[in-house]
């Protein structure tokens, strides 16, 4: 064993051993954090591999690669793609597109390379903070929970102890309340405006598919995606009935469809019923696209109807409140109507035909308010 001194100062334990007829030399530590003592002892543990046969240098080059090929495995990237690309076949393709790009902008340059059971918990919450500064909380919320379901699948796999985020309950401010852009439709001023919105899309110009969406949205009152995704293999025009997977419950769903919305279907048919989709999006000519998140914003732009008035989900809104105060409907058919989760007085989810009679009789009612509220100029 000897200190090696190099040209620039600087001062290296070394140990000069062969095996076979090679002679080969093996580092012991960096003077003066190594000191003697120390020094020695690792020489003494490189003497004990010797005697057994143990090359001392290739083992410490094995325990290396070991360790790398561990750190590739067991990184939080590698883990987050692995479980992504289970989860995702369950999710729908936007989605799965929003959870790839908040962990490759969010996480993977701040945590990606670290082994998943080394990551703490003031790491993660490192992270997420960017997001706060820029007063995106939400976001910071769901870019948490992000990291809280890759942690406990890699518990599931074995690859971590714990899932160091649920020590961060509380660490970050609640986001808050935004509510849909809607009209107040609880006053005679509200319900007239609702009127004048509903002339301005009756008469809007656009192409066939955009101007169906929007008058076809206001009578079914589904979220925007499932509007957007609506097939025709879904709908059944003579039975009056549109039957998808809802977005949010994820359970079967059914939409009685009025007299008006099958009279705006019927309409569009000749133009779109080739392709699978519904209202496809006209950039795309084989019709298997939606149309935009940013069709029908745009559309209600062009209109003159400001974000701040109207979004596509507010319809949501304007029916939930209008078919209990003013048509007089139970809050509980509603409910059932608009997709939520509502559970009998047994506690049991209602299947997806309760109540079909009444919510057919509900979604009828509903069409001829609007259709009377449009025409009532």
């Amino acid at each position: 064993m000897y200190l090696e001194v190099t040209p620039t100062g600087g001062k290296y334990w070394r140990l000069k051993y062969r095996i076979g007829r090679t002679e080969k030399r093996l580092a012991l530590g960096v003077f003066p954090a190594v000191g003697l003592k120390e020094a020695r002892k690792a020489r003494e543990a490189a003497r004990e591999q010797l005697a057994d046969g143990i090359d001392p240098g290739a083992k410490r080059k094995a325990e290396k690669l070991t360790r790398a090929t561990n750190l590739a495995d067991n990184a939080f990237e590698t883990v987050a793609r692995e479980w992504h690309s289970k989860q995702s076949k369950t999710w729908s393709a936007s989605h799965a597109q929003t959870v790839a790009r908040r962990l490759e902008l969010y996480l993977y340059p701040f945590v990606g390379n670290k082994a998943v059971s080394d990551i703490t918990p003031p790491e993660f919450l490192a992270a997420v903070r960017r997001l706060e500064a820029r007063d995106h909380i939400e976001s910071a919320h769901r870019v948490l929970t992000i990291c809280g379901q890759v942690m406990r699948y890699a518990v599931a796999t074995g690859r971590a102890q714990s899932d160091p985020t649920r020590d961060l309950r509380g660490a970050l401010p609640q986001p808050t309340a935004k509510h849909m852009a809607a009209p107040d439709v609880t006053t005679a001023r509200g319900i007239a405006r609702l009127g004048e919105l509903l002339r301005m899309i009756s008469d809007y110009d656009g192409t066939p598919a955009v101007r169906a969406a929007l008058q076809f949205g206001p009578l079914v009152f589904v979220r925007p995606g499932e509007l957007r995704t609506a097939r025709w293999q879904d709908i059944d025009l003579e039975a009056g009935r549109w039957e998808f997977t809802a977005s949010k419950t994820k359970r079967p769903h059914i939409v009685p469809l009025s007299s008006q919305a099958v009279v705006i279907l019927r309409e569009l048919h000749p133009v779109t019923g080739r392709g699978e989709l519904v209202f496809p999006n006209p950039r795309h000519p084989k019709g298997d696209r939606p149309m935009s998140d940013n069709a029908i914003l745009a559309a209600y732009r062009r209109l003159g109807i400001g974000k701040e008035e109207l979004s596509g989900h507010g319809w949501r809104a304007i029916a939930r409140t209008l078919l209990d105060e003013k048509l007089g409907y139970s809050v509980e058919i509603i409910e059932k109507q608009l997709a939520h989760s509502v559970r009998d007085v047994h506690g049991e989810a209602y299947n997806r035909t309760a109540h079909l009679n009444e919510r057919s009789a509900l979604m009828q009612a509903w069409a001829d308010f609007v259709s009377r509220t449009r025409d009532n100029k």
